[in-house]
């Protein structure tokens, strides 16, 4: 399924194709994102969604096809948006002899931020960092790491965040007020959200639009309350089970 990337969105895919020797991560997909909104991509393992992130991020050269972010050619334009955007995984750490204040003067230097003690200390209150900003992160718990590290997405105030289960390891309160966070964010910033989660609740929560990927093409596209009803079943879940098992079908086509 490819869809037309539009040049003037913050984030634009197009016919993007990726190989790894004789392996294809990513085979020909195409799509562009509306400025402020927040889009899911999904897929089971090996579906391509990894490839797609590192290469929106400058990470990864395309085999063919273009990226485009914040009108860069990536990776080659990499060093004018970098500063622009940030990414947040729990799944990668930060160097763990550092305390959480140092790498955080670490990556606001790296970002370019223009006053990092003050970022880091709004940070601190708004994700309840107090208790151990002074402590090594790697003597933090994982749901304290996992708050460090949205702390660090957010340092530099991005326009486009890219999010990898961004409440992995948290327990069901702090993941709903995390939650809470990312919304307001991006609703006071009119920042660009792409976000990849294996939670289907915090999908429909957070994203306007789902795009699923399956063997590193698009299989379908859409909002989720409309995913839900093509499919006919009653969450995300159930949805993304189909496509990943190939035990659904679409009651009518995308719109």
């Amino acid at each position: 399924m490819l869809a037309p990337a539009a040049t003037d969105s913050p984030i634009a895919v197009d016919r993007l194709v990726k190989l790894y020797k004789t392996v294809t991560a990513v085979d020909g997909i195409s799509f562009s994102l509306e400025a402020g909104s927040c889009v899911a991509l999904l897929g089971g393992n090996g579906a391509g969604k990894t490839t797609t992130i590192s290469t929106i991020m400058g990470l990864v050269e395309p085999t063919s096809g273009t990226v485009t972010v914040l009108g860069a050619a990536m990776p080659r334009q990499r060093h004018r948006v970098l500063h622009r955007m940030n990414f947040e995984s729990p799944y990668v750490n930060m160097p763990m002899r550092l305390t959480v204040r140092q790498n955080m003067n670490v990556f606001g230097m790296l970002y370019g931020c223009e006053d990092v003690a003050h970022r880091i200390r709004v940070l601190a209150d708004e994700l309840d960092l107090h208790d151990f900003l002074d402590r090594q992160t790697g003597k933090l718990s994982s749901g304290q790491k996992t708050r460090v590290a949205l702390a660090k997405s957010l340092i530099n105030e991005p326009e486009i965040l890219l999010l990898d289960e961004p409440t992995a390891s948290l327990d069901p309160d702090t993941a709903d007020w995390v939650r809470g966070r990312l919304e307001r964010y991006r609703r006071e910033r009119g920042a660009t959200v792409l976000l990849a989660s294996h939670n289907m609740g915090e999908v429909e929560r957070l994203c306007d639009r789902v795009i699923m990927l399956k063997t590193g093409r698009i299989e379908d596209d859409d909002t989720p309350a409309r995913l839900i009803a093509r499919y006919g079943r009653s969450n995300l879940e159930e949805v993304f089970l189909d496509i990943a098992r190939g035990t659904g079908e679409a009651r009518e086509p995308a719109r």
